[in-house]
């Protein structure tokens, strides 16, 4: 398994990022959209993930009801002890109970999430502690300074931000500097070979203050994994089956022209479709790690996979055309004007 330093920070961590969000049992009001394995599934899945090299567990304190995914995870490194063996990432920001300030990312917020998330993860550190989303009602600078208090506390090692719009996270970062605050290193977003908008503005913003990107939904729930097919209903007892609404963004000519040019190179590689969509990912400017979900070892074996995979600079290019995105204004007109002028 190849290590990149995560951004750059000096924290090297795997190329691929086992993601908690199915772990544990489901609910109507789960973050995890009722796609959930047990407890004994779950600690399968991480110790396999460990042994073969991907050592770094991304989870949050909504993933399953009242945390759930937070508690398994520390109940295997508990149980297991494997604690100084991982990369422990978790996130805050959602709501977690009722009343005014059980979501946002103000201080009074904080110094509470941190210390629930500590007690379900049974660790005295979070290695890297991401705000899931931007908060518009609470002062950017007022959550970095809250962020960089744990950070001196010794409660958490760095600092993320995921879901975040690149004007905001250009403010931050220059916060951080001129207020001499712990910044961000990394900034996990939607990105794959269907949901490629990071690339207009955040990619740029990430390459230029030093973040590493996490992808997250790598697979694009799914549709990238090669089982389905144009002009045919979603198989039976997929996510794509049910989100009927995405399912229909992703059948388009570009989607299909996609999976078309995933099947193609997966075939001459002897891979799999989904490890190939991985491996695209891995090839592209300061992504660290790729963040992907499994249920069951077979789907974690699958995607383990894309390590070995060593994509030339020839298939990037056929990826990239096939799933080419309209760029929209400025930025045609910009790229149009900066070719002739």
């Amino acid at each position: 398994m190849e290590y990149r330093n995560l951004g750059t920070s000096g924290l090297k961590v795997p190329v691929l990022c086992l993601g908690a969000m199915t772990f544990g049992e489901v609910d109507d009001k789960s973050f995890m959209h009722k796609v959930g394995c047990d407890d004994k599934t779950s600690f399968a899945i991480m110790s396999r993930a460990l042994e073969r090299g991907a050592g770094f567990i991304d989870t949050a304190d909504v993933y399953g009801p009242d945390g759930s995914s937070e508690r398994i995870v520390g109940n295997w490194m508990a149980e297991t002890k494997n604690r100084d063996r991982v990369v422990l990432a978790t996130k805050f920001r959602f709501r977690m109970g009722e009343g005014p300030n059980s979501t946002g990312a103000s201080r009074y917020r904080i110094v509470r999430t941190v210390e629930e998330s500590l007690r379900r993860l049974k660790t005295d550190r979070i290695d890297l502690y991401q705000i899931h989303m931007q908060d518009i009602d609470t002062p950017e600078e007022e959550t970095l300074r809250a962020l960089d208090d744990l950070v001196h506390a010794g409660k958490v090692l760095y600092l993320g931000a995921s879901n975040y719009a690149a004007y905001r996270l250009t403010d931050s970062q220059w916060i951080s500097k001129a207020e001499h605050l712990h910044r961000f290193v990394a900034l996990q977003m939607q990105y794959s070979l269907m949901v490629r908008e990071l690339e207009r503005e955040h990619v740029p913003v990430c390459k230029k203050f030093g973040l590493g990107i996490l992808p997250w939904s790598p697979l694009a729930s799914g549709f990238l994994s090669g089982k389905y097919a144009k002009d045919q209903p979603p198989p039976a007892g997929v996510r794509l089956e049910k989100w009927k609404e995405r399912f229909a963004d992703y059948d388009s000519e570009r989607g299909w022209r996609t999976i078309d040019a995933v099947k193609a190179i997966a075939k001459e590689k002897e891979s799999t479709p989904s490890a190939i969509s991985l491996a695209w990912l891995l090839a592209k400017p300061a992504v660290t790690s790729v963040i992907f979900g499994a249920r069951s070892l077979e789907q974690l074996d699958d995607n383990l996979a894309a390590a070995d995979v060593k994509l030339t600079d020839e298939d990037v290019k056929r990826l990239d055309d096939a799933s080419a995105l309209k760029l929209g204004y400025p930025y045609d007109f910009l790229g149009n004007i900066q070719k002739r002028w």
